[in-house]
């Protein structure tokens, strides 16, 4: 019964069926084709000759190469073997070797051409004594492939734990696990990639590798009615765990834009210096850094900070013009108004009543002159 069913299921779709098997047959040649491929990544220094072979095909098989999917000047071929002389970094990318005119792939492989690597730069600092300390590390050329770092770290006889930072991936930190040793720390970094391995150590005690991070916060401001004043303040570097217990010392530095020496002034407490002889009216640029105050190196510079000293408004001054201007406008606004004003002709009969309008006239004019 199952089986007249499945039948019955065949032939009431039978197009169906059919795409399976096409599906099918694909399936299989892709394998066969595919299964004979042999993919790899191959590392080659610059500047050396690589011969790369077309995985098990004979010397004198017939075969196509490509880079990148572009076919190779048949030039580089000796058989079916690929050569390339004195490869540099632009021929690194992917190979491909087919079988004659079946274009079968028969070998793949990623040619990844760099360097080995140089001496290591390794570097380890306190910046938050007495926590522990970083180490952290660069290679001082790039090797174009990919490199791997193994650190150690050991205080006397023992081996210490070096827990790496998710970022940046270059560093790692160590805590004290005893303060105030003598013994000294060794630190021995190791790299390593295809084409070779190099290392460097240091050597260093406790209270050498102190070096606080610089100060933060730093703002310069003029002081009023001093043209010769400049106010800086500042704040400890958050990183530094207990300034109360190692106290920092600071170091001021400024000058004028317009030159090109610095004036220092070395405070040994306090977050805070006044400048006392700047030059007036000049802008100032200015850092600070610090230091513990018994052990260890000064920090970098802080960020630097601009700042002017005060200087007077100017006043303002009456020119000899604008005091003439003003003169007249005042004489102008007391001159007494026209003596017909003062009469009506009309009203006004006999050479007497004209007598009488020209002294009121000139009674006014000198009534106007008093108030000039």
């Amino acid at each position: 019964m199952v089986g007249e069913a499945a039948e019955l299921l065949q032939m009431a779709n039978p197009v169906p069926s059919a795409c399976c098997m096409v599906l099918a047959v694909v399936v299989v040649v892709y394998a066969q084709r595919h299964s004979q491929q042999e993919s790899h990544i191959q590392y080659e220094r610059v500047g050396a000759d690589v011969t790369m072979k077309c995985g098990s095909m004979d010397w004198d098989a017939a075969v196509t190469w490509t880079a990148n999917g572009t076919d190779i000047d048949e030039s580089h071929l000796n058989g079916s073997y690929l050569i390339l002389k004195k490869v540099d970094l632009t021929q690194s990318g992917q190979y491909s070797c087919y079988e004659g005119s079946s274009w079968h792939l028969k070998y793949q492989t990623y040619l990844r051409v760099g360097t080995p690597p140089r001496e290591p730069v390794l570097m380890c600092r306190s910046n938050n004594y007495p926590k522990g300390f970083y180490c952290s590390w660069h290679l001082p050329t790039p090797t174009y492939i990919p490199n791997s770092f193994n650190i150690s770290v050991i205080h006397g006889t023992r081996e210490m734990v070096c827990e790496k930072d998710v970022f940046p991936k270059n560093r790692c930190h160590i805590r004290y696990l005893q303060l105030f040793s003598t013994v000294k720390y060794k630190v021995t970094l190791t790299v390593t990639n295809a084409l070779g391995k190099n290392s460097t150590t240091v050597t260093f005690d406790e209270f050498a590798i102190v070096k606080p991070d610089p100060p933060e916060s730093v703002v310069a401001k003029p002081v009023p009615n001093n043209p010769r004043r400049l106010e800086v303040s500042w704040q400890n570097p958050s990183s530094w765990p207990d300034p109360e217990s190692f106290p920092l010392k600071f170091f001021l530095r400024y000058r004028p834009l317009i030159l090109d020496q610095w004036q220092h002034v070395e405070l040994s407490d306090g977050t805070s210096h006044t400048i006392t002889d700047a030059y007036a009216g000049k802008e100032y640029i200015i850092q600070v850094a610090a230091k513990d105050n018994d052990i260890g190196t000064w920090s970098d510079w802080s960020v630097a900070v601009h700042a002017t000293p005060w200087t007077e408004e100017p006043k303002h001054l009456t020119t000899e013009a604008q005091v003439t201007e003003t003169t007249s406008a005042s004489t102008s606004s007391f001159m007494p108004p026209p003596t017909t004003k003062i009469c009506d002709k009309g009203a006004v009969v006999g050479s007497g009543a004209v007598a009488v309008c020209w002294t009121a006239g000139l009674v006014l004019a000198a009534y106007g002159v008093l108030f000039i």
